[in-house]
C-alpha cells in the first residue's frame, strides 16, 4: 500500500493465490560519483531461464521463448573496480526482426518487485509492443536473485504480519515497536553488506549498465508505480541517454514520506468509496449491507474494530486480524477487476470466514500457498529506508495520527503507524525527495489515473513539472485501479503504442475515459514513495 507499509506482490502471484482460495558505453551525463561511471558493461550471455527463486515468488520456469542472463555491476559505484553483484535479466525477442527498434526495459515497481517473475506473466498485455521491441525486465539490486536483501524467515514473517499494526494501548505500542526493531535487526544481521547500496540512485546506474549491455544507444523504458521514480532518477542522471519512455501510475516526486502516505490514505479512501458506490448502484446484486456508500464504509470500519478485538478464521491455523483485513482490502483496490473478490471477501468476513481477505493480504505480502515469502517485504523496506531520510519517533508518529484518521477512517491508522518502518534502520537515508529534473531528455509520456489509490493522480502533474519544460508530456486516464495501460483501455494503449512504436508524442493534456468493461490483467500492485 505504502512504500513504508504493506508490501507488493506480482500479479502472477496474486492470481495463483486467489484461484485456490476463491475455489473454496560511458555516459557524460552522469552527475556523481565521477569514479562510479558506467564504462565496461560486459556482454550478456543469454540462456534458458530457470524457475523463479523463492525470493522472486517461486513458480514454474517461463516458456522457451524467454531467455535469461546475468550482468555484474559494482556493489559501490564509487569503487567501480571493487566488488560486484549480479543483476538478473529476462527477455523475449521482438517478433518482427526486420522492424525491430531495440529493447524496451520494464520496471514493475514495488520497490522490490521481481521483473524476472512478473514480465512473463504480464507479457500478453504488451504484445503490440513486442512486435518491434525485445521485452526486457530485471530484478533490481536487493531484489529476487540480484543480491537479495534477506531479513526474517517464513515463520517469523507470519508473526510479523500478524502483529497489531495499529496499536491502541501502551502495551500494544511496545510490542509494535519491538517487532519493527526485531525485523530491522534481522535485515542488518543477514544483509549488512548490501544494505547501504540498494537505493534508487544505484539502481538507476544499473539501468544504464543494462542499456549498454543490451547494445542500445538509448534506454527505451516502461516504468510502473515505483518504476516511475526509478525512471525519473535515471532521466536526471542520464538525460541524453533517454530514448522513448513511459511512466504509468506515477509517484509524486515532490512529496516526503509523510506527505506521500497521507496522499495514499486519501487515494485508498477514494477508491474504497468508488467501490462502495458501485456496489450500491447494483442494488440487490450487492452482497454488502448498506443502502449508501457511506453506510458500506461504516460497516467496514465496524468489521475492522471487531477484528481488532476478536480475529476470525483465516487460512490454515492463521487468524484474520484487523491488520490483515486492511491489507487485503487495499490489495483488492489496486484493480477494479478485483472488486468482486473484495465484495465477496467482506461479505464472508462479516459471517466469520476470513480466508479470502487473508489470501488477498498474503498476495500483497508476497506469501505463497506453501507459506513461503518472497523477499518483496525485505527489499521494499531496505530500498525505502536507504532512499528516505525520514525517521519518526513513537511520539512524532502518534502526533500525526489524527491527520491520517481524518483523511481515511479505514486506512489512516494503518498508514500513519507505518511511518515508523525506518525509525531504527541501520543505514541513513539519501534524500527527502528525489531529484528528477532532466533538462535535455527526450519526451517522457507521463500517465495519471484519476482513481489510482496507491499513486494519486496529482503525482503525474508534479512529475511533469519536475522533469522540466519540454520533457514530461501528461496523459490523463479517467478510470479506477493502479495504473492505466494494463487496464486494457484502448485509448491509453493507442497513445502509448503510437509513442513507443512510432515516436508520435500525444498532444499535451490528452484525456482517456475508461470503458465500462475493460479487458486485461491487473498490474502488480506497487507501493511507491510516499506512495
Amino acid at each position: 500500500m505504502s512504500r513504508n507499509g504493506p508490501r507488493v506482490a506480482a500479479a502472477v502471484v496474486l492470481a495463483a493465490v486467489l484461484v485456490g482460495v476463491s475455489g473454496c558505453s560511458d555516459s557524460s551525463e552522469e552527475k556523481k560519483p565521477k569514479a562510479g561511471g558506467t564504462k565496461g558493461a560486459e556482454p550478456l550471455k543469454w540462456g534458458e531461464c530457470e524457475a523463479p527463486t523463492a525470493a522472486e515468488g517461486g513458480g514454474q520456469a517461463p516458456s522457451k521463448e524467454w531467455q535469461c542472463a546475468t550482468l555484474h555491476v559494482p556493489l559501490d559505484y564509487a569503487k567501480p573496480e571493487g566488488e560486484t553483484i549480479p543483476i538478473a535479466l529476462i527477455r523475449a525477442k521482438a517478433r518482427d526482426k526486420g522492424k525491430r527498434i531495440g529493447s524496451l526495459v520494464f520496471n514493475f515497481g514495488g520497490p522490490g518487485g521481481s521483473g524476472i517473475s512478473t514480465l512473463p506473466g504480464a507479457a500478453k498485455e504488451y504484445a503490440a509492443l513486442r512486435e518491434r521491441y525485445d521485452l526486457v525486465s530485471f530484478d533490481p539490486r536487493g531484489v529476487g536473485r540480484s543480491a537479495p536483501v534477506r531479513c526474517e524467515g517464513d515463520r517469523q514473517l507470519d508473526a510479523y504480519y500478524a502483529q497489531d499494526s495499529t496499536p491502541g494501548t501502551p502495551q500494544q505500542e511496545k510490542a509494535f515497536v519491538d517487532n519493527l526493531r526485531k525485523f530491522q535487526q534481522a535485515c542488518e544481521r543477514n544483509s549488512r553488506k548490501v544494505l547501504p547500496y540498494v537505493g534508487t540512485e544505484n539502481a538507476a546506474r544499473d539501468l544504464d549498465r543494462i542499456r549498454q549491455a543490451l547494445g542500445d544507444e538509448k534506454l527505451n523504458y516502461f516504468g510502473i508505480s515505483y518504476g516511475t521514480e526509478l525512471g525519473g532518477v535515471y532521466a536526471h542522471l542520464f538525460p541524453k541517454n533517454v530514448g522513448r519512455a513511459v511512466f504509468d501510475a506515477v509517484v509524486d516526486p515532490t512529496k516526503t514520506s509523510e506527505e506521500g502516505a497521507l496522499g495514499q490514505a486519501k487515494g485508498f479512501q477514494l477508491a474504497l468509496g468508488n467501490f462502495a458506490q458501485d456496489c450500491v448502484n447494483r442494488g440487490d446484486e450487492c452482497r454488502l449491507q448498506g443502502s449508501t456508500a457511506k453506510e458500506i464504509e461504516a460497516n467496514i470500519v465496524k468489521l475492522q474494530k471487531d477484528l481488532a478485538v476478536k480475529p476470525i478464521a483465516g487460512i490454515g491455523g492463521r487468524m484474520l486480524t484487523d491488520s490483515a483485513a486492511t491489507n487485503g482490502i487495499a490489495q483488492a483496490l489496486y484493480s477494479k477487476q478485483l472488486w468482486p473478490l473484495l465484495e465477496q471477501g467482506l461479505d464472508e468476513a462479516d459471517g466469520g470466514q476470513g480466508q479470502l481477505l487473508m489470501a488477498l493480504s498474503d498476495a500483497l505480502n508476497g506469501r505463497d500457498q506453501q507459506g513461503h515469502y518472497s523477499n518483496i517485504g525485505a527489499a521494499n523496506t531496505a530500498i525505502n529506508c536507504v532512499d528516505s531520510k525520514d525517521r519518526y519517533t513513537l511520539e512524532q508518529t502518534k502526533s500525526k495520527l489524527p491527520a491520517f484518521r481524518s483523511t481515511s477512517p479505514v486506512f489512516g491508522d494503518f498508514l500513519g503507524w507505518a511511518l515508523m518502518s525506518c525509525t531504527d534502520w541501520p543505514v541513513p537515508g539519501a534524500w527527502e525527495t528525489p531529484d528528477v529534473s532532466a533538462p535535455g531528455s527526450a519526451p517522457i509520456l507521463v500517465i495519471g489515473n484519476t482513481g489510482d489509490p496507491a499513486t494519486p493522480y496529482e503525482g503525474a502533474r508534479r512529475m511533469v513539472e519536475r522533469l522540466g519544460p519540454g520533457v514530461g508530456v501528461e496523459l490523463t486516464y479517467k478510470g479506477e485501479g493502479h495504473g492505466a495501460y494494463n487496464s486494457g483501455d484502448k485509448c491509453v494503449q493507442k497513445a502509448v503504442n503510437a509513442y513507443l512504436l512510432d515516436g508520435k508524442v500525444p498532444g499535451a493534456n490528452t484525456v482517456c475515459t475508461a470503458t465500462q468493461n475493460p479487458t486485461g490483467t491487473p498490474v502488480a500492485p506497487e507501493p511507491p514513495q510516499g506512495a
